[in-house]
């Protein structure tokens, strides 16, 4: 897995430590999923951005669902996947990118099926600590689906 990071070098002197652009590739197979999980949650307590306890337990697991979503639906098309991390100031987004067209919509809960149910739960996660999420189109013709949460300081976990 290669994992490459940047803070702007233009930094105003108000910015956070925390603040930057963090890019993870991997190969597109289920080997990744736990890599790219460890890597993040590695990552954001090296820069110590500030979560607490429920949201970081949030952003892992949407990036655990959207990576896996990746591996599952897109590896034909995507050999790799990319991750971006960004921090801001007062937020932290995942996105995760492929080549696949196919834009997926979150699946109503249905208790018969043992899958199927990832966005939904990106979306719950994500409406619940106020954040956003949706897929936006690239270029090529693949998609990003990310996921924007707002920070809030951690208090003791």
């Amino acid at each position: 897995m290669e994992v490459r990071g940047s803070v702007p070098p233009d930094q105003a002197p108000a910015a956070r430590p925390y603040e930057g652009v963090f890019r993870f590739t991997a190969p597109a197979i289920d080997a990744s999923v736990p890599q790219i999980r460890h890597s993040v949650r590695e990552l954001i307590a090296d820069l110590g951005v500030p979560l607490d306890a429920d949201l970081r337990y949030g952003l892992l697991l949407i990036v655990s669902e959207l990576v896996t979503n990746a591996v599952k639906h897109a590896a034909v098309l995507s050999p790799r996947i990319s991750v971006e991390l960004t921090v801001g100031e007062r937020w932290i987004r995942v996105a995760v990118e492929d080549n696949h067209p196919y834009r997926p919509k979150a699946l109503a809960a249905d208790h018969a099926r043992t899958g199927g149910r990832g966005l939904l739960l990106v979306k719950s996660v994500t409406d619940e600590a106020g954040g956003s999420c949706d897929s936006t189109p690239t270029a090529s013709g693949g998609k990003v689906i990310w996921a924007t949460l707002p920070l809030r300081a951690a208090e003791a976990d």
